[in-house]
């Protein structure tokens, strides 16, 4: 650092690395599934013996920009061979000692299922093999790639990546987003942000600025944020990484958004960020987090995806930082997480995605908190997209609307029948949702009867008084126990709108 922005020369680079080609799916076929794994886990060794004699320029390249590995100029003058050592080392990408250049960045490809681009940030532990600066710009990271995956993607004018960092988020708004404007704290996480717009051919408005400070009086159509949300202890021990810790007290950033991100949102915006959130002794996790929604001023959906105990906490973030355990500075750093969670009988930490809407008519919001601690399948954004529409519908209409509607049921849905054996009747009816959150809903008779109804042909109401007479039941008793049933089928995706 800093990283020059020479248009020529970062033309040149985006040349050799098409050409190579470096993009995530060649470095996982150079690397082979073994070494490939391995790195993925933060393991080096399988990945220097897969690339130490391998002459494809993306194994050189996977040698300098990932793992740090001193490179002979004449190796990566052929693996760049537009660029060339020289251009590199006067893009900042790379210094010279003696015949090999040495990295003094990282530079990895990444990409979704339409583009390939390529991420430049700060060298991580695997090339330092150090602890993390203080001031490190992270690059892609499980964070990072989780917001990714859970962020609709609508067509929007405007959208804000709210603490850009090196840019990971932008990368993608810019696909969906007529306009996108990228704040950070740091400079230094701003000038990797520009570079990597440069060198992805992208054009984002750079801010710098705490938080929403650099938006002030501003609205989106789409705001994305992976904040700098973990919980760390304020003392000496422990140090402060811009890239994750706000320097705020327990979990103070993470409720200043969810208050304040609804006023940045566009009619029909929605704001998606992770989120870190404490776990009182006395409560459950929906206690803080749920009232912070309720607060929102918008429309709120949390879901839940893990809790840590106060140790694992502890444990996760002092090796996120390079720290090794067993050494006395972990001794200490965990010691310094326990007795922070302690002085405010914290017993555990709960992780999720948090989704704001703003309605597009007046109405009051709707508040959601679902635990979805299990396995989903991915891209969620689809399915957040989908639910907040479900839910905004729900939101503006009445039991009647709901009643009178035609329903079909999703078409990854299936229905279990469990029996003890050599019983006629099932003890146990299950529907399960084969994709998005998994939900299943445990069926009695008349909710078995309903959902195998619910074809497209007759409206709920017609439904249920048909399963009220065919069971000799109160069609009154079972419309009213069944209406919350079909209210959350909706929200959740098991059934939608019959359509023709």
């Amino acid at each position: 650092m800093p990283l020059l922005l020479d248009s020529d020369a970062i033309a040149r680079l985006r040349a050799d690395l098409r050409a190579a080609p470096y993009t995530a799916a060649r470095c996982d076929e150079v690397l082979e599934a073994v070494a490939a794994g391995a790195l993925a886990r933060e393991q080096r060794l399988p990945a220097e013996r897969a690339t130490r004699a391998h002459a494809d320029p993306v194994a050189v390249l996977i040698r300098l920009f990932i793992l740090g590995d001193p490179v002979d100029l004449r190796d990566a003058d052929r693996a760049l061979p537009s660029l060339g050592s020289a251009g590199a080392i006067a893009l900042g990408l790379a210094r010279i000692a003696g015949d090999a250049l040495i990295a003094t960045c990282d530079l990895q490809p990444y990409g979704d299922e339409n583009t390939d681009w390529w991420v430049a940030s700060d060298q991580g532990e695997i090339a330092t093999r150090a602890p993390l600066r203080t001031d490190h710009v992270l690059g892609v990271g499980g964070a990072s790639a989780t917001l990714a995956a859970w962020t609709p993607r609508p067509r929007v004018s405007r959208a804000l990546d709210l603490g850009t960092g090196c840019g990971v988020q932008a990368l993608h708004l810019a696909g969906h987003a007529d306009r996108v404007v990228a704040t950070d704290l740091s400079t230094r996480a701003l000038a990797y942000a520009a570079f990597n717009a440069a060198l992805n051919e992208q054009e984002w408005e750079l801010r710098t600025g705490s938080m929403l400070e650099p938006v002030a009086g501003e609205r989106f159509g789409l705001i994305v944020s992976n904040p700098p949300f973990v919980i760390t202890p304020r003392d000496a021990h422990v140090p402060t990484y811009e890239y994750r810790d706000a320097g705020g007290h327990g979990d103070d950033t993470v409720q200043a958004l969810v208050a304040g991100l609804g006023e940045h949102l566009e009619p029909g915006g929605i704001a998606q960020i992770l989120a870190n959130w404490e776990v009182s002794d006395s409560g459950d996790w929906r206690n803080r987090i749920g009232a912070w929604a309720q607060g929102a001023g918008v429309d709120a959906w949390v879901v839940l995806r893990e809790i840590q105990d106060p140790g694992q906490y502890a444990e996760t973030w002092a090796r996120d930082g390079g720290q090794q355990s067993g050494t006395a500075d972990y001794a200490r750093m965990y010691a310094s997480w326990l007795d922070d969670f302690a002085s405010r009988s914290v017993s555990g930490v709960a992780f999720g995605v948090v989704t704001l809407h703003r309605p597009t008519v007046e109405r009051a919001p709707f508040v959601e908190l679902t635990d979805a601690r299990g396995p989903v399948t991915g891209p969620m954004g689809p399915v957040i997209e989908r639910g907040i529409a479900a839910r905004s519908w729900l939101a503006e209409h009445d039991d009647d609307a709901v009643l009178d509607a035609t329903w079909t049921v999703a078409q990854d849905v299936t229905v279990e029948h469990h029996y003890r054996p050599g019983e006629a009747e099932p003890r146990v009816i299950v529907a399960r949702q084969g994709g998005g959150l998994r939900v299943t809903d445990r069926l009695d008779t008349v909710g078995a009867a309903l959902l195998s109804v619910c074809d497209g042909d007759l409206s709920a109401r017609a439904a249920l008084v048909a399963i009220a007479a065919l069971l000799d039941l109160d069609a009154d008793e079972v419309r009213a126990e069944q209406t919350p049933r079909l209210r959350g089928w909706i929200a959740d995706g098991l059934i939608v709108a019959a359509t023709g």
